[in-house]
C-alpha cells in the first residue's frame, strides 16, 4: 500500500468515529439491501472501512465499562493493523484484543493520567510472541483523564503512533458524548459541545468517497483534500473556548466548500464577497458553517441543477452582516418554523435551531436568524454581529 493509501485510511477510519450507530447500522440495510448502490472497488473498499470503524462507536457511547471496551477493541484494532489493542480506564486494562495479553501488565503499568503519547519497547521470553512494542495514548473527556488507548506491534512505527493518535480522539469525542447524553439540558454549552461532535456524518462520507476516487487519478489532489478534511476537524474539535473570529470561521467553511467541489465538481458554484474589515469580529464558534452546510444541502443535494451559494460579510458601523445565499429548493415557510423550533424531526439536525439560539443568548433577540426562503426560491439566511460585545470576548 502506498503512503497516501495509508493516510486516506487512516483518515477515513478517523472520520467514522464521529458517525456512531446511524451511519453503521443504516449503511448495512443500504449494502444488503442494494450492494450496487456501494459502486467502483475504490468506493466498496472505502465504504467497508468506514463501516467497520462506525461499529466501534455505539459501545463506547454506552461508556467505558469492561464489555464496551472489549466490543470497541475488536473493530478498533483491525483498523490501526496492530497485533494487539487495550483500552484502559485510569485504574486499570479493561479489555485487551489480539495476541500476547501477557503483556497486559505492562499496558496497565504506564499511567492513563500521563498528559502524553508515551512509546517504549517491550521484551518478551516467549520467542513466538509477536508483541515488541507499544504506544499508549491518553483518553480525555473535558479535559480531564478518563483513561488509555494502547496499540502494540512488532516493531516501531511512527505511522502507528500517529493512527493510535487519531483512533484515541475519536475514542474520547464517543467518551463525551456520554456525559453530553446524560446531562443535555439544553443548556448553551451542551448544544456547542453536540456540535462539535456532530459533524454531518453525510458530508464526512462523501468527502472520504471523493477523497478516495482521486487517490489513484490525482494523487497531488487527494492530498490536498486530504489536508483541507485534517484542518477542517481540527478546527471542529478544537478546544479554544466558545468563541472565535469571523476570519477563523470563515477559513472553515473554505476548507468545507473545497471538500464538497471535490464531490460536486462544477455543479458547485461558491462566491464570497468578504470585507477586511470585519475579519476580526468575534463570533460563538460553529456559528455560520450549519448555515453553509445547510446552503448545501437544500442548495444543491436536492437539485439536479447547478447550484451557486454566496457568502457575503460587510462593515455596517458598529456591527458586521453575513450573508448566506443559495439558489436552491429552498423550503416551506413551515417547515422552516419547526427547524427554528427544534421541531424538525432526527434527519433534520440542529444546526439552524442551534445558531439561532445562541446568536439571541449571546447578543438578544433581535438578532437571531433571519432566513428567507419559500418553495423554489432558494433561501438566504443573515446574520448580524456586533463589533465590540462584552459576552463575545475569546
Amino acid at each position: 500500500m502506498t503512503a497516501l493509501g495509508t493516510v486516506v485510511l487512516a483518515v477515513a477510519a478517523l472520520g467514522l468515529f464521529a458517525l456512531g450507530a446511524a451511519l453503521g447500522h443504516a449503511g448495512a440495510r443500504r449494502q444488503q439491501e442494494n450492494p450496487a448502490d456501494v459502486g467502483t472497488p475504490v468506493e466498496r473498499a472505502t465504504f467497508h472501512t468506514l463501516h467497520t470503524a462506525s461499529l466501534a462507536a455505539p459501545p463506547l457511547r454506552a461508556g467505558l465499562t469492561p464489555d464496551t471496551a472489549r466490543k470497541a477493541a475488536r473493530r478498533l484494532r483491525p483498523l490501526l493493523g496492530t497485533v494487539a489493542l487495550a483500552l484502559a480506564d485510569e485504574e486499570s486494562v479493561l479489555a485487551w484484543d489480539g495476541t500476547g495479553e501477557h503483556h497486559r501488565a505492562a499496558a496497565a503499568a504506564r499511567p492513563a493520567h500521563t498528559a502524553r503519547t508515551r512509546t517504549f519497547p517491550l521484551t518478551c521470553p516467549d520467542g513466538r510472541c509477536p508483541v515488541r512494542w507499544g504506544v499508549v495514548v491518553p483518553l480525555t473527556v473535558d479535559g480531564r483523564a478518563a483513561g488509555a488507548l494502547a496499540a502494540f506491534t512488532d516493531r516501531e512505527s511512527a505511522v502507528v503512533v500517529r493512527a493510535a493518535e487519531e483512533v484515541a480522539r475519536w475514542v474520547s469525542v464517543q467518551l463525551e458524548l456520554v456525559d453530553l447524553d446524560r446531562a443535555r439540558s439544553g443548556a448553551i454549552e451542551a448544544e456547542i459541545r453536540a456540535l462539535r461532535a456532530q459533524i454531518s456524518p453525510h458530508f464526512v462520507y462523501n468527502s472520504l468517497a471523493s477523497i478516495a476516487s482521486f487517490v489513484r487519478t490525482d494523487p497531488e489532489r487527494a492530498r490536498e483534500l486530504l489536508l483541507e478534511f485534517a484542518d477542517f476537524t481540527r478546527y471542529s474539535f478544537r478546544r479554544g473556548g466558545d468563541f472565535t473570529t469571523l476570519a477563523e470561521e470563515l477559513r472553515s467553511i473554505e476548507q468545507y466548500l473545497e471538500l464538497a467541489r471535490a464531490r460536486f465538481g462544477r455543479r458547485l458554484e461558491v462566491t464570497l464577497r468578504i470585507a477586511p474589515e470585519v475579519l476580526p469580529v468575534t463570533l460563538p464558534f460553529l456559528c455560520l458553517q450549519p448555515l453553509v452546510e445547510n446552503a448545501l444541502k437544500h442548495g444543491l443535494e436536492e437539485s439536479v441543477e447547478r447550484g451557486r451559494i454566496t457568502i457575503t460579510a460587510e462593515d455596517e458601523g458598529t456591527e458586521a452582516r453575513v450573508v448566506i445565499e443559495d439558489d436552491g429548493v429552498g423550503m416551506d415557510p413551515q417547515r422552516l418554523r419547526d427547524l427554528l423550533r427544534g421541531r424538525g424531526g432526527p434527519s433534520a439536525g440542529i444546526g439552524l435551531s442551534n445558531v439561532d439560539m445562541r446568536l439571541r443568548q449571546v447578543y438578544g433577540d433581535d438578532h437571531g436568524l433571519v432566513i428567507e426562503t419559500g418553495v423554489g426560491a432558494g433561501t438566504k439566511i443573515t446574520v448580524r454581529l456586533p463589533k465590540f460585545h462584552p459576552g463575545s470576548a475569546r
